[in-house]
């Protein structure tokens, strides 16, 4: 756990994404947002940011952070995929705070901030999100049922000028923010929402059973 506090070990000039969220639980469709952001942008490490907890959401069902990040570890074999909980070790609250301080702690690595499309659709709704995207480039990637999010959203339609062509993404850790990209690609539908939601439904079915 101690290791997993600290901000992970990476050369100056690497560009870096980092993947925030509170992977509760972490799944397959994780891994699937980061392989093609790996792919598209030509990144050298992307960072697992596992949270203490997301103010947007409610925390009734947060597993304990030591078990979040156990699991991340167990399901992300990419070797360059970082698992780390340093937003705990920060005291910070929100995703604004702590990218901030980290360009501050490491000045000499090239960020860019990735989430899925069905992010983008409330990225609006975060606080400070318009500092996030002055900070460092964006990269989005496509989710089922968020596909037109890039059309649609009201971050989107508010940064729309500053959007890349995805076939220039491996140009985005190299660039000036605002900037950011639409990657569009094979959608993996799973989610951290309908996972809990089938280990509760089996949860109730086993206590049945059981009576």
């Amino acid at each position: 756990m101690k290791q997993a506090l600290r901000i992970p070990h990476a050369e100056d000039g690497m560009k870096i994404g980092l993947f925030g969220g509170s992977f509760n639980p972490p799944h397959e469709g994780h891994v699937h947002v980061c392989e093609l952001a790996f792919r598209s942008a030509a990144l050298d490490q992307i960072w697992w940011m596992v949270t203490p907890g997301n103010p947007l959401k409610d925390h009734t069902n947060l597993a304990p952070l030591e078990e979040r990040i156990r699991h991340c570890r167990e399901i992300s074999k990419h070797p360059r995929i970082k698992i780390t909980a340093f937003e705990k070790s920060l005291n910070v609250r929100y995703t604004a705070d702590t990218l901030r301080r980290l360009k501050q702690m490491r000045p000499r690595l090239k960020f860019v901030w990735i989430m899925g499309a069905d992010n983008l659709a409330g990225f609006h709704r975060w606080q400070n999100w318009r500092h996030i995207a002055s900070m460092m480039p964006i990269i989005v990637v496509d989710r089922p049922g968020s596909t037109l999010s890039y059309l649609s959203a009201p971050a989107a339609l508010t940064l729309s000028r500053y959007r890349v062509d995805e076939d220039d993404a491996s140009r985005l850790p190299d660039m000036k923010p605002p900037a950011w990209t639409f990657i569009h690609g094979p959608r993996n539908g799973l989610s951290s929402t309908k996972l809990r939601a089938i280990g509760s439904s089996q949860n109730d079915t086993t206590s049945k059973n059981a009576s």
